[in-house]
């Protein structure tokens, strides 16, 4: 990033303003988040980038927080979030992973090859909704596609109402679409598997290589990781950047409610079943069934649906059942010590 900017340029707005006091205004330094590594974050604030090092105040601190530091730069406490994106942690380890705070617009990026799957489409879909941020498909490597067209009807169809976008992610003049969410004081989320196209179109966006890009695998037409870390950048639109590495594990927990928003028709269909506790299966008089059978609704999609709620309710039983040990073992540590004081004190 470049040295100077106003916290307007950098997303400040009334929400974080009126979450200080005058004292907290006319004392600290106001940043932004723009990186985050394993020992230390990058800061940008309207004099500059500092690098302060991680300590266990930082809790849960992800890419575009906004922080407070003191006069020595030091960090002092974080702000509540507009909106923020997270994940079960990949793998079998139980935790919720932060991926990227204070977003304004999430484009999910899909190429228009063997990579192009409407059911990942609706998963990234289901994260957006549920952090409330504007969700934005974009269908990369439509100069390589004979019929991009049909691929954006495809995914028109999941929501009349969803921005749907084609470019050539290596032509300045086709991602010009883009420019609405890009504008001064946006930030643009990027999420996407591992090849769509994404750091090519980060660095056309960027009007820079700012970010290394790799070369597709032709047996699969699956890319290699070529993002590594989330940061934040300037765009010459005036917009901030902030990318995100591949996703190949996508899992979702606690996300009911984005789910449903994703497949509103569906929910909307359930309604109209006879009974309340409907499952959608093999339930007489099943509104839902009777959309499949008359060709309104696809089967795919309500495939999809099941599968994704049962993975949220899943992962969300874990979550909530290691946040119960944590707080039970919590309880005891705290018994101990008070036990210890006592004893201490006879």
């Amino acid at each position: 990033m470049t040295d100077s900017f106003s916290l307007s340029q950098l997303g400040w707005t009334a929400y974080f303003q009126q979450q200080l006091s005058l004292d907290e205004w006319q004392q600290n330094t106001i940043g932004r988040i723009a990186a985050q590594h394993r020992a230390t974050i990058e800061c940008i604030t309207e004099s500059g980038k500092y690098a302060l090092p991680v300590t266990s105040g930082m809790t849960d601190l992800t890419v575009g927080d906004w922080i407070l530091l003191d006069s020595d730069n030091r960090f002092v406490r974080s702000l509540e979030r507009l909106s923020v994106f997270s994940r079960k942690a990949a793998g079998s380890k139980v935790a919720v992973q932060q991926i990227a705070a204070n977003i304004n617009t999430v484009f999910v990026v899909c190429s228009l090859n063997q990579n192009f799957n409407l059911s990942r489409i609706e998963r990234y879909l289901a994260l957006a909704n549920e952090a409330g941020v504007e969700p934005v498909v974009v269908l990369t490597k439509a100069d390589c596609c004979s019929d991009p067209q049909s691929y954006q009807q495809q995914v028109q169809s999941l929501d009349p109402m969803l921005m749907v976008e084609a470019v050539n992610a290596l032509d300045a003049d086709s991602v010009k679409g883009l420019a609405p969410w890009c504008k001064v004081g946006k930030t643009v989320a990027f999420v996407g598997s591992s090849g769509v196209g994404k750091s090519t179109l980060v660095n056309t966006l960027l009007s820079q290589n700012r970010l290394a890009t790799g070369a597709e695998r032709t047996d699969d037409s699956r890319g290699r990781h070529t993002t590594t870390s989330r940061s934040l950048h300037p765009m010459p639109m005036g917009g901030l950047l902030l990318d995100t590495p591949g996703m190949r594990e996508l899992q979702l927990a606690d996300c009911e409610s984005g789910i449903a928003d994703t497949f509103s028709e569906i929910m909307s269909l359930a309604a109209q079943c006879r009974f309340g506790d409907c499952q959608h299966l093999s339930e007489p008089d099943c509104a839902v069934q009777a959309a499949i059978g008359s060709g309104e609704l696809d089967e795919r999609r309500l495939a999809n649906y099941h599968k994704l709620m049962r993975e949220q309710a899943h992962n969300g039983a874990t979550l909530a059942e290691k946040r119960a040990k944590d707080r039970d073992l919590g309880r005891f540590y705290r018994s101990v010590i008070s036990a210890k004081q006592r004893n201490k004190g006879n």
